[in-house]
C-alpha cells in the first residue's frame, strides 16, 4: 500500500465502534482472509473454482436464478459450439461425481408474479432430470410485496460469497464493460446492458456464521432442518488473492418479521450510524436511491458546514419506462432533497461512460459503501426503502480497527473508482493525497474516454405530482391486503396527493403493464400486438372468429399473457367494439378459469404455486364482495391470475365475484380497445383532429375512474 492510500479518518482503534451486536449487525465474525470480487468475469470464476473443490456442501440464496448462464467465458469462446457447462449442468455433474456433496438452492418465490421474466418453471427444471442430492426449493415465506433478496453462496460451512450478485442471466461482465463484448451474452439476452456489480469473499467463523443464516433461511422457507456438514480441505479459489487478512466481519441483516419472527433492521441502522460518524469521505454504489431515512441523514451532513464530502455512482436511468417512472421519480425527489441541502458543493451523483456504449446502455446493479477509510461494506441491500424493512437482505461489513486494514479499505475505494474513470488505483490515491479531497480527486480525473458523468434526476411535473411518495413502489415495511386498499382508496388515510392523483394512476398502471412485458420479457416477440393481430387475421371473416379468438385469450391469460397485449391484438383485427366485446369475453372467462381452480384444487400444491400470499389476499376477498374485487382489479396487490385463485379458494359468492371483476376490466378494456383503433387511424392518416379524438377519450376516461373512485372509495376496506 502507498502513504497515499492511508488517508483514514484519524485513530481507528480509538474511534467509537460502528459495528454492535443487536443493533447495527446480527453478529460480528473474525475472516482469516476476505476478497473483494468485482464485476462478473472474476466472480463467477472465483465461484467455479470454489465450486470444483467442494466436498460436502453447497448453499445457495438468491432472488434470482437461471440455470442457462455459464460461469466461464474465456475470450476465444466460439459463438454457436458452447464449450463451457451451464450452470445446471454444473450443479448436477458436481453431485453426480461427489458422493458425500449435496448442494442446496433456495430461490425466491416469484411463482406467478415474475413468470415471464424467470427461467420458466425452474421447480421441474431441477426436479425431473437431476440428481436427488441437487436440492431446489422456492421461497415464498415473505409479506405481500417482499421478496427474498439475499444473495449468498456457502460452500463446505468453510467459504462464502455474500454481496449483490445472483446466478441469473445477463449479470456476467468484464470491468471493461466493453461495447459489444461478444461474451455478453445469455438465453434469451444475445446481447445485454453492460453491468457492474461486487461480492465479498470470506472464510472462517464469517463464513461459518453465514452458513448457519442459511441454513435458518432453508428451514423458514421449507420447515426442514440442515445440518451444518463442513468440509475437511479448504475450498478457498487459488487464483483468488486475499485483500483483507485477519479482520472482523459484521453480518448485517433485514428481516421484515413473522408469526415466528421479529423484524430486523439492522442494514439501516449500520446505514445510519456509518453515515452520521463519517468525518471526511462517504463513497456509495447502489442501484436505488429512494431510502428516506439514509437520504435524511445525508441531507443532514451536506448541510453541515464541516461535514463530509459525498459521492454516489449508481445507473444514469431506471431500466424502462415502468421503472423510471415510478422508482425514478423516487429518486429525482431523494436527490433534489440532497442537492437543496449541498449548500458547500460537497455532493457528485454520478454515472459510467464507457466509450462507443450508450449510457443507458449500463447498469450499476452493486450495493456498497466505504465510509472514510474506516468501513466497507457490500451486501444485497439496495438504498431503497424495501431493502431497509421489507425485503429479506443480507450485508457484510468490515470495520479498520488498524491502519492496515484502513489502507486496505481505501486501496478498495480507489479501485472502484479507477475502473470508473479509466485510470489506476495508484493514480487515484494520488490525486486524493495532493488535493485533501475526494470530490476534487474525482472531478480532476473525470473527462476522458471513460469517465463518470452528472447524473440530472428530474421528473416531470404531471409525473411527480402523480406518483405517490414511496408507500406503494417502495414501501419501508410490509402492509397488509387490507391497509394497502384503504391508503389507496379511503377518503381519510393516505396522502392527499395520491388520492388526487389516483384516476390517472390506474391508467398508468395499465399502459406501463404493457409496456413492461413489450420490453422486458423473454416473450415480447411473441406478445407483440402486431404479431397477436397477425396470428388471428383469418378469424376476422370466419363466422366463428370472435369466439374463438374469446376463447384463446381465455386460455392464454390463464396462463399469463398479459390480457392488455391481447386486448390490442383484438382490437386490431376486429375494430374497437367487437375487439372490445371479445377482449372483455375473454379475459372473464380466464378470471372464471382461475376462480375455479381455487375453488376446486383449493390444495398444498395450490398453496405452493401461489406462495403464502394468497391465503392472506383470499381473507379480504371473502369479507367484501363486489367493491373489494373491482379496487384488488384496479390496484396492483397481486397479479391478475393470483387473484383468480385466491378469489376462488375464499369464500366469496361466484356472483359478486364476477359482476365485481367485470366493474373494474369493462372501462379499461373499452377504452384501450378504442384508443388502440384510433391510434391505429392516426397513424394512418396523421391529422390534429383525430389527435384530438384519442385525447378526448383519454380525457373521458380518466374522469369515469375518477367517478367510479369515489363510489369505491366508500366502500373500501378500513385499515387495520
Amino acid at each position: 500500500m502507498t502513504d497515499a492510500e492511508t488517508l483514514a479518518a484519524p485513530s481507528v482503534e480509538a474511534a467509537p465502534r460502528l459495528l454492535i451486536e443487536g443493533e447495527t449487525c446480527w453478529r460480528r465474525a473474525r475472516a482469516d482472509r476476505a476478497a473483494v470480487l468485482i464485476d462478473g468475469e472474476e466472480y463467477f470464476a472465483a465461484l467455479d473454482a470454489a465450486l470444483e473443490r467442494a466436498q460436502r456442501s453447497v448453499r445457495v440464496l438468491c432472488w434470482d436464478l437461471h440455470g442457462g448462464i455459464r460461469l466461464r467465458r474465456p475470450e476465444a469462446e466460439p459463438s454457436d459450439d458452447e464449450t463451457s457447462p451451464t450452470l445446471l449442468e454444473r450443479l448436477d455433474g458436481l453431485v453426480r461425481q461427489r458422493r458425500d456433496l449435496e448442494i442446496w438452492v433456495l430461490e425466491w418465490d416469484f411463482a406467478l408474479l415474475y413468470a415471464f421474466e424467470r427461467q420458466f418453471l425452474p421447480t421441474l427444471r431441477f426436479g425431473l432430470s437431476t440428481h436427488r442430492r441437487l436440492h431446489f426449493e422456492l421461497d415464498g415465506e415473505h409479506p405481500i410485496g417482499g421478496s427474498h433478496h439475499e444473495k449468498l453462496v456457502v460452500i463446505d460451512d468453510r467459504i462464502a460469497f455474500c454481496g449483490g450478485f445472483d446466478l441469473a442471466a445477463c449479470r456476467w461482465d468484464t470491468r471493461a464493460h466493453r461495447a459489444g463484448d461478444p461474451r455478453r451474452r445469455d438465453p434469451g439476452a444475445p446481447d445485454y446492458r453492460a453491468f457492474h456489480d461486487a461480492m465479498l469473499l470470506v472464510d472462517g467463523d464469517a463464513a461459518a456464521a453465514l452458513g448457519e443464516l442459511a441454513r435458518r433461511r432453508w428451514h423458514r422457507a421449507t420447515g426442514r432442518r440442515l445440518d451444518e456438514r463442513r468440509g475437511d480441505d479448504d475450498p478457498w479459489p487459488r487464483d483468488v488473492e486475499p485483500r483483507f487478512r485477519d479482520v472482523e466481519v459484521g453480518i448485517a441483516r433485514t428481516r421484515p418479521g413473522g408469526e415466528d419472527e421479529e423484524p430486523r433492521s439492522e442494514v439501516e441502522a449500520l446505514y445510519l450510524a456509518s453515515l452520521r460518524a463519517a468525518e471526511r469521505w462517504i463513497y456509495i454504489e447502489s442501484q436505488y436511491l429512494t431510502a428516506h431515512a439514509v437520504g435524511a441523514v445525508l441531507a443532514e451532513r451536506l448541510a453541515e458546514p464541516d461535514g463530509p464530502e459525498v459521492v454516489i455512482v449508481s445507473t444514469r436511468s431506471c431500466e424502462g419506462w415502468l421503472e423510471e417512472n415510478t422508482m425514478g421519480v423516487l429518486r429525482a425527489r431523494w436527490l433534489g432533497r440532497l442537492r437543496d441541502a449541498d449548500r458547500d458543493g460537497r455532493l457528485r451523483v454520478l454515472h459510467p461512460v464507457v466509450p462507443d456504449l450508450e449510457p443507458d446502455r449500463y447498469t450499476v446493479h452493486a450495493k456498497l459503501a466505504v465510509i472514510d477509510d474506516r468501513l466497507l461494506r457490500i451486501g444485497s441491500a439496495n438504498l431503497a426503502n424495501r431493502s431497509m424493512g421489507l425485503d429479506s437482505e443480507c450485508d457484510l461489513a468490515i470495520e479498520a480497527r488498524d491502519d492496515a486494514t484502513a489502507a486496505t479499505i481505501a486501496g478498495v475505494r480507489n479501485d472502484l473508482l479507477a475502473e470508473h474513470l479509466g485510470t489506476t488505483p495508484e493514480r487515484v490515491a494520488g490525486e486524493l493525497h495532493a488535493r485533501g479531497s475526494l470530490v476534487d480527486a474525482v472531478d480532476a480525473l473525470r473527462g476522458g474516454p471513460r469517465t463518470l458523468d452528472a447524473i440530472e434526476a428530474t421528473a416531470e411535473d404531471w409525473m411527480d405530482e402523480l406518483v405517490p411518495d414511496g408507500a406503494i413502489f417502495d414501501p419501508e415495511r410490509p402492509v397488509p391486503p387490507d391497509e394497502l386498499l384503504g391508503q389507496l382508496l379511503s377518503g381519510s388515510p393516505g396522502p392527499e396527493r395520491l388520492r388526487r392523483a389516483l384516476p390517472w394512476l390506474f391508467g398508468v398502471v395499465a399502459i406501463a403493464a404493457l409496456a413492461a412485458a413489450w420490453r422486458w420479457t423473454p416473450l415480447s416477440e411473441w406478445i407483440a400486438p402486431e404479431r397477436l393481430a397477425a396470428l388471428a387475421a383469418p378469424l376476422r371473416t370466419h363466422a366463428a372468429g370472435p369466439w374463438l379468438a374469446a376463447g384463446a385469450i381465455a386460455l392464454a391469460g390463464s396462463a399469463l399473457v398479459p390480457i392488455t397485449a391481447m386486448t390490442v391484438g383484438a382490437a386490431l383485427v376486429f375494430g374497437p367494439l367487437v375487439g372490445f366485446a371479445v377482449a372483455l369475453a375473454g379475459a372473464l372467462v380466464s378470471a372464471v378459469l382461475g376462480f375455479g381452480i381455487g375453488r376446486l384444487l383449493w390444495s398444498d400444491a395450490v398453496r405452493r404455486l401461489t406462495g403464502p400470499r394468497l391465503a392472506r389476499i383470499r381473507a379480504s376477498l371473502a369479507r367484501d364482495g363486489v367493491l373489494t374485487v373491482a379496487a384488488v382489479r384496479l390496484v396492483p396487490v397481486a397479479p391478475f391470475t393470483i387473484v383468480n385463485i385466491a378469489a376462488g379458494a375464499s369464500s366469496i359468492g361466484f356472483r359478486d365475484y364476477v359482476l365485481g371483476t367485470a366493474l373494474a376490466m369493462a372501462p379499461g378494456t373499452f377504452v384501450l380497445a378504442v384508443v388502440t383503433d384510433r391510434a391505429r387511424r392516426l397513424l394512418d392518416e396523421p391529422g390534429f383532429g383525430a389527435a384530438l379524438v384519442v385525447l378526448g377519450i383519454v380525457a373521458g376516461a380518466a374522469m369515469a375512474l375518477r367517478i367510479a373512485r369515489r363510489h369505491l372509495s366508500g366502500d373500501a376496506p378500513s385499515e387495520q
